[in-house]
């Protein structure tokens, strides 16, 4: 039995490629869910006929999750749409862990939930682009979605 063996030319290449790809980051999505800051899951679609009444509004949401082990202040943190709707936060602390609900709709702010206070429809069913922008106006997570996510998106 003969057994095959690689030139050195070839192994070296091989060696090299093995070692890049270890060494190599981890995507931004596994990246950005191995902890802080980041969108959750998104319910883009109201459930049911469009009929913009509160409460067919406020069942379109956008969760932001906290996977760090401190609490986080966002304050100037702003969610936008690819029209440029825009919600700012205004104070409030995300526990560590936890997340916050912001519900395209009117309601009165509770620990949990927040309220954009939209008379319209934000986010677009066929295809759009949630952004979590950071105060200082930089990234700090995305997500988009297709009319074939069926209403709703994992951003996980």
């Amino acid at each position: 039995m003969r057994i095959r063996t690689m030139a050195p030319a070839a192994l070296a290449a091989t060696a090299l490629s093995v070692s890049l790809l270890a060494a190599a980051p981890a995507s931004a999505a596994t990246a950005r869910h191995q902890g802080g800051l980041h969108l959750g899951f998104i319910q883009y679609d109201s459930p049911g006929r469009d009929t913009r009444s509160n409460s067919s509004l406020n069942a379109e949401w956008v969760n932001i999750h906290n996977g760090t082990r401190s609490a986080i202040q966002l304050k100037g943190y702003k969610l936008k749409d690819n029209t440029g709707y825009t919600y700012t936060f205004g104070s409030y602390n995300i526990g560590a862990g936890k997340t916050v609900k912001v519900r395209t709709g009117q309601g009165t702010n509770a620990s949990g939930v927040r309220y954009w206070g939209q008379g319209n429809y934000v986010w677009n069913n066929t295809d759009d682009k949630a952004r979590l922008i950071k105060p200082s106006g930089s990234l700090q997570d995305s997500c988009s979605w297709t009319r074939s996510d069926n209403g709703t998106k994992n951003c996980h």
